[in-house]
Parts: C-alpha cells; sequence; structure tokens
C-alpha cells in the first residue's frame, strides 16, 4: 500500500509540491540553521579529519527529525491525506453502478 500512495504521489506531481512545501516550511521555522549549526558541533567534536559523510548524516539524522515542529509534521500529514480523499473521490466516481 506504501508503495503505491508512493507511486500516485510521484505520477501526479503532488510529491514535488508536498517537498517544496517542507522544505520552505523548516527554512522558515529556522530548522535548516539549527540543523547547520549542530553539524558544525559535530565537526568541530570529531574534528575534522576524523569525520566522514557518513557518520556525519548516521548522527544529524535523529537530530534533523527531532527538530522538525509538531505543526509542521501535522500540516504535512494533513496535506497528504487531503490528497489521498480527493484521489479516492476521484476514483469512485469513474466506478460504474
Amino acid at each position: 500500500m506504501k508503495a503505491s500512495i508512493n507511486q500516485t504521489l510521484i505520477e501526479s506531481g503532488e510529491k514535488e509540491r508536498l517537498k517544496e512545501m517542507l522544505r520552505n516550511k523548516l527554512i522558515e521555522c529556522g530548522w535548516r540553521d539549527q540543523l547547520k549549526a549542530y553539524c558544525k558541533e559535530v565537526v568541530r567534536r570529531k574534528g575534522l579529519k576524523h569525520v566522514t559523510v557518513d557518520d556525519l548524516v548516521t548522527e544529524i539524522t535523529p537530530k534533523g527529525r527531532e527538530l522538525v515542529p509538531d505543526d509542521v509534521k501535522k500540516e504535512l500529514l494533513h496535506r497528504i491525506r487531503a490528497f489521498l480523499a480527493q484521489q479516492k473521490e476521484l476514483t469512485s466516481d469513474k466506478i460504474p453502478y
């Protein structure tokens, strides 16, 4: 089911619109700046010569998810649900009775 939803989002172009909305919301709320500062902190702590990109991604991913504001998560979920409801309506209109 997850794959089907993802395919529908991609085919309709909705996935790109959602990604753009999310990117803008995260910039507006300062998430990007917070994560950038956290990255710098990790590099300082580990030392530039001792940190790899993989290490950095592994360390900052949980922090990045934690820093996403609840209202941004809720809005994204709401938009996905609304899109799926709209798709369901469009599909049910095509079924002959």
